[in-house]
């Protein structure tokens, strides 16, 4: 037990992590040479009628020897290597975390100075959308702000904020954006990565409309056998060449990076232009 802890603790860290084997194969000799000075010192003080043979006894004790150095080894290299690959993952949770907490400070709404340009003009008509307007605004800032912190949330609260930002955008366009929406949420129970959906549906009322005739936008969300069925439908201009300004693109970029890193080979995502429409479609399988 003492050669083992002698080893683990010691010997093994300062010179095989080190690279000197040399060093460690003398410190096994003088550690073998002491072995044999107790063993023989004990033998003849307590077997007395018999000659102490140190080569017999060098024989006798060279395979429990070499025994427990090869076991002291194997577990240091054991432990060490699973003590590290702990701290890695740790490190790497912990980068993660930083990441999608980055990235999802970015996806932060693009559309709150529309909303409030909005606002402004429901003021000065004295329109009666006005105090309703402000309710959803204010429950869409407070859904961001308090519950967005957790690493998921319930699918039903994210389901509420994509509806109040919804109803936001159609009471912006009015008639001139026709809008269509289709939620059927046959399971509730499930938990979904906060923010994960609005950049889709953002995406299309920033492009769906501008320099388009007949603007339109199709949005449908299914949850059926612990699968999350999403799809983004929006008209665009093939003609028109796109002025872009320098956050566009950033929600897109950054829920892409989001599902790779939270849901991997749980998702499958396609991004298609055909026919004068820009069609998003996502499957998440819910499932823990």
């Amino acid at each position: 037990m003492s050669l083992f802890y002698i080893n683990t603790e010691l010997l093994i860290p300062k010179f095989i992590y080190k690279k000197k084997l040399v060093f460690f194969i003398l410190s096994q000799l003088v550690l073998f040479c002491i072995i044999m000075l107790i063993h023989g010192t004990l033998f003849k003080f307590m077997i007395k009628n018999s000659p102490f043979n140190l080569m017999f006894s060098s024989l006798y004790n060279s395979i429990p020897f070499l025994f427990t150095i090869t076991v002291s080894i194997v577990y240091k290299y054991l432990k060490d290597n699973l003590k590290e690959n702990a701290i890695l993952k740790e490190k790497q949770a912990e980068n993660l975390k930083t990441e999608l907490s980055f990235l999802r400070s970015q996806i932060s709404p693009h559309f709150l100075f529309n909303v409030l340009n909005n606002i402004v003009a429901l003021v000065r008509i004295k329109s009666d959308e006005l105090e309703p307007t402000v309710i959803k605004l204010s429950s869409i800032l407070q859904y961001m702000l308090y519950e967005t912190d957790e690493e998921n949330v319930a699918l039903t609260n994210e389901i509420e904020y994509l509806t109040s930002y919804i109803d936001l955008q159609k009471q912006r366009f009015g008639k001139k954006l026709n809008t269509q929406v289709s939620f059927d949420i046959q399971e509730n129970w499930h938990r979904i990565e906060p923010m994960l959906l609005i950049p889709f549906i953002e995406n299309a009322f920033k492009h769906g409309f501008s320099n388009i005739q007949n603007p339109e936008i199709i949005i449908g969300l299914t949850v059926k056998n612990n699968v999350l069925d999403f799809s983004v439908k929006n008209k665009f201009n093939e003609n028109t060449q796109e002025i872009k300004d320098k956050t566009s693109g950033i929600g897109m970029a950054n829920v892409k990076r989001r599902l790779e890193l939270l849901y991997g080979e749980k998702h499958q995502l396609s991004i298609n232009k055909l026919d004068g429409w820009f069609d998003i479609s996502l499957k998440l399988n819910l499932q823990s």
